[in-house]
């Protein structure tokens, strides 16, 4: 905005000092938000909960009812994903080539823990899951990208 007098008129689109140092609350909450995402000791804790807690519901013969799918697959295929989202946010410049057969290793670990307990058993399709879930998390997620590089992806305008 140029000022003549006390009008003010645009010149093409570019903002004067004033209205660039003005921080809009959606500007705020962008920068929270990714402030949030980048914090990747967060990310790691429930990364490890996760794992105990996934772990522990697999192997166990809980009398106790546990909120979940009534499909078992559609539990596979949300434990993976959400375990592939947090490990994409707590170790950033991984590359799927390394952590994809790990947590897939994951499943397969289960499944043959399962095939020793009485109450359980191996499932290749479970594993199938697994595998769906951790493909589907593979996908461009918004938010989550490569943080461990500065660049202008990883600026709140990309959320």
């Amino acid at each position: 905005m140029t000022m003549t007098g006390r009008k003010a008129y645009h010149v093409g689109n570019i903002p004067t000092a004033r209205e660039r140092s003005v921080t809009s609350p959606m500007d705020t909450l962008k920068q929270q938000l990714t402030s949030l995402l980048q914090f990747r000791p967060l990310w790691q804790a429930a990364f490890v909960v996760s794992v105990l807690a996934i772990g522990f519901l697999a192997t166990t013969d809980s009398p106790h009812a546990i909120p979940s799918s009534s499909n078992d697959k559609v539990n596979h295929l949300i434990a993976f994903l959400e375990l592939t989202i947090l490990t994409r946010l707590a170790w950033p410049e991984l590359r799927p080539i390394w952590f994809a057969p790990a947590l897939l290793g994951f499943g397969l670990g289960i499944e043959l823990i399962q095939a020793t307990l009485p109450y359980r058993e191996f499932s290749l399709a479970d594993l199938a899951a697994d595998g769906a879930g951790i493909a589907i998390g593979l996908l461009p997620w918004p938010g989550i990208r490569n943080t461990g590089k500065p660049d202008l992806r990883n600026s709140p305008e990309s959320l």
